[in-house]
């Protein structure tokens, strides 16, 4: 059963360079940007000169799971004052991460391969995953320096291939001539943990680093899986790795310049976009990229309640506007005795099964679409059209569905989603939760809205969930509503559906997490809107109810150009779910990241790019400094300090259980 009753006082939003909590809450700066993994390094400078990110803190701390650990080493999700620390590294922040915000381009300009080199091993490393142990001695908790369960994965890790698409011809490469191996992961964003004791660390836009080249060679087909996955010329966040000499830097670089796909990188991207599994417990084991989850930008990748004899059903989300909700059934049975299984367990449920993708009826139902060949929707030619340039293609395999999902669920009449981004199961009703965290009107317009997306200009974002039927997360067919609605609170009531105010109002809702005690807690990514001018980012925290419990209402929306009304499935107001504001971040930040240990005394958050927005001439100090060299996230950086993303650790001083 839920909690009734939540026990603090809504926090005011506010627009500080700290991290403001309730009356009674204290929060530590547990692991930031550089901080050392071993001792022996040295003190990390925080000037753009440090070089040795493989072993210490990458930038841009996002999704994360606290693993516990018994005395013997082993995982323990019962201990509360020992365990595995795993986050991502989503992305760097430039502006903060070099000796000056020219570095790199001051280095082409000269043609100076050496610094060159040093300034992209700096950001390859940047990326990825950390694996450290942290403890908690006298109520406070540190990393353990020089614990053999610390690790970084960057992007020059290698990595084993699993699954339908391993070995597959179109992601053979000349740096992996079997296909079978892949080396790194990028643009990591929200996350997983299994029963078994693993992490799933979700690649999300890894499609943005390459450079793509001449490919008259590729075949049409594969120019179509370009072209789908938006990798076209250079990609937004492309870095000009490849400018780099060697094969682990040639590889952003996509093209047919060789005879044979052996002999260049035509087929690099097809090994990126997937669901990678790192075993915190068993540091030498190499990581294993499951290809059964499909490839697309995940957001993340959250594992269902287990049940002997049922398969593992995990939930993934493509974040992009008009994309995908996606989730894989096993096609082993759950067994207790894989507990503590480790990535061999990973082996057994994770490399067979099928991937459904989402159908949303605008009547409250829904339905799962299998991405198979066995699904004869998929048989035959089809067409992509890409602005006017038209590619054929058909699907020759389960690998080739798995490895161009988004052109899969095209043809299966998916819905597209105002931004899929972090998904949860509520432990008891088994309810699944998601956030949509916004829109825009040349995505959305008023004329191609349906019931779960149901206004234009979307730019607040809302929260939907469902139940699948019979409460078997397996199952084909679910009901939906919307739990909540973003809005700012003095907003019309067609539009501040939820009823939100002064204590609640929340825009972008990106991060998730219902906690065992059946508490959700809303995390925000509010780049634009009107919220974002009363407050930083936030985090709030509510009592949810189960699918259901609402009504049906109308939704009158505009995007200028016309006005609409559609009936869509509301959950209770944001006061039947006691709603409210937990806390406010630094400047600049967003809040992402969140897990809790067993006894629900220690809460594990992440402020990513504190500072972002500021000027890059003086390293956005003019916007923020934080976190403070004292260790107090809540109190104010220090002058001249470079802003840091960091992990930090919330209590209460009386040492009670967090919001209840």
């Amino acid at each position: 059963m839920n909690p009734e009753q939540l026990d603090f006082k809504a926090v005011a939003g506010g627009i500080e360079d700290r991290v403001i909590l309730p009356a009674g809450y204290k929060a530590d700066v547990l692991y930031a940007k550089g901080d050392p993994l071993f001792s022996g390094l040295a003190d990390f400078k925080n000037d753009g000169t440090d070089v040795d990110y493989d072993s210490r803190s990458g930038d841009e701390h996002d999704g994360m799971h606290f693993f516990g650990m018994d005395s013997s080493g082993k995982y323990d999700p019962e201990s509360s004052d020992r365990g595995i620390l795993v986050l991502n590294h989503e992305n760097l922040e430039d502006a903060t991460l070099h000796e000056t915000p020219t570095a790199k381009e001051d280095a082409i300009a000269a043609n100076n391969l050496q610094e060159l080199k040093k300034i992209v091993d700096r950001e390859m490393n940047g990326h990825g995953v950390s694996c450290v142990e942290i403890r908690k001695d006298n109520g406070k908790w540190s990393v353990v320096l020089d614990s053999p369960y610390n690790r970084r994965l960057t992007v020059f890790t290698e990595m084993d291939m699993r699954g339908p698409v391993a070995g597959e011809d179109f992601v053979k490469t000349k740096l992996t001539p079997t296909g079978t191996t892949r080396y790194g992961t990028m643009n990591n964003c929200a996350n997983g943990y299994t029963p078994w004791g693993t992490y799933l660390a979700a690649e999300e836009n890894w499609y943005a680093y390459f450079q793509v080249g001449n490919v008259d060679n590729l075949s049409e087909k594969h120019r179509g899986w370009l072209a789908r996955y938006g990798i076209e010329g250079a990609g937004w966040s492309y870095r000009q790795w490849d400018r780099v000499p060697g094969d682990q830097y040639k590889r952003f670089g996509v093209g047919t310049s060789g005879a044979t796909a052996l002999e260049d990188f035509r087929h690099e991207p097809n090994l990126h976009g997937y669901v990678t599994e790192v075993d915190p417990f068993r540091p030498t084991q190499k990581p294993r990229v499951r290809t059964g989850f499909g490839r697309f930008s995940h957001e993340g990748a959250w594992v269902a309640p287990v049940q002997e004899g049922a398969p593992i059903v995990i939930y993934t989300g493509d974040d992009s506007r008009r994309e995908y909700m996606y989730k894989f059934v096993s096609k082993a049975a759950w067994s207790e005795a894989d507990r503590n299984g480790g990535l061999s367990a990973g082996d057994k449920y994770l490399d067979e099964g099928t991937l459904y993708v989402a159908v949303f009826n605008d009547d409250g139902t829904g339905a799962w679409k299998a991405l198979s060949t066995a699904n004869m929707d998929l048989a035959g030619t089809h067409s992509y059209d890409d602005n006017g340039t038209v590619y054929q293609y058909n699907f020759a395999s389960d690998a080739e569905v798995l490895a161009s999902a988004r052109l899969a669920a095209d043809v299966v009449g998916a819905t597209p989603m105002d931004r899929p981004e972090w998904a949860t199961v509520h432990p008891n009703t088994g309810d699944v939760y998601l956030t949509l965290t916004n829109g825009n009107s040349s995505n959305r317009p008023s004329t191609d809205l349906d019931g779960a997306n149901p206004r234009a200009v979307n730019s607040n974002g809302h929260i939907i969930r469902w139940r699948e039927e019979a409460g078997d997360h397996a199952a084909t067919s679910f009901e939906w509503d919307i739990f909540l609605f973003g809005s700012s609170a003095d907003a019309s009531s067609d539009y501040n559906v939820s009823g939100l105010t002064a204590d609640n109002e929340f825009s972008s809702p990106d991060g998730l997490f219902i906690d065992p005690r059946g508490v959700i807690w809303i995390q925000t990514d509010d780049g634009s809107s009107g919220i974002r001018g009363k407050t930083n980012n936030q985090m709030l925290v509510a009592i949810p109810g189960e699918v259901g419990d609402g009504e049906s209402v109308t939704v009158t929306t505009s995007d200028g150009n016309g006005q609409e009304s559609i009936q869509t499935f509301v959950g209770g107001n944001a006061e039947a779910v006691q709603l409210k504001r937990f806390l406010v971040g630094p400047n600049g930040c967003e809040i992402t990241g969140i897990s809790m240990t067993a006894d629900a005394r220690s809460l594990f958050i992440n402020i990513q790019h504190p500072g972002e927005g500021g000027s890059e001439e003086d390293f956005n100090r003019n916007v923020s400094t934080w976190p403070a060299t004292s260790g107090d996230a809540t109190a104010f950086g220090e002058a001249d300090n470079r802003p840091r993303s960091a992990t930090i650790v919330i209590y209460r001083e009386d040492g009670g259980e967090i919001a209840i």
